[in-house]
């Protein structure tokens, strides 16, 4: 049975470029093996999306639920934001 099944995409030309270029510098063997890396790390990707959703953003939407007095307002949220923001800009 076979393992692999051939399509044909369709790309804008400055992602075909890349794909072109990633083969002809030798960094890929061929534009399939650089298709087949990037689909493996959108997958990466959505698994630890997953369970970031699952884990983190499950458990915070519980506790606020269980407790909306720890709910913060949108100016709050702001602020810190704001403030964060310029720790972040005096560093550098």
């Amino acid at each position: 049975m076979r393992t692999t099944q051939q399509l044909s995409i369709t790309l804008p030309n400055e992602m075909a470029d890349i794909v072109k270029t990633k083969v002809a510098t030798g960094e890929y063997a061929s534009e399939s093996e650089v298709i087949r890396d990037g689909l493996r790390v959108l997958i990466a990707r959505d698994r630890v999306m997953e369970i970031w959703l699952r884990q983190e953003v499950g458990q915070a939407y519980d506790a606020l639920k269980a407790d909306p007095a720890r709910a913060v307002t949108l100016d709050q949220v702001r602020a810190t934001l704001a403030a964060e923001y310029k720790k972040a800009v005096a560093k550098m």
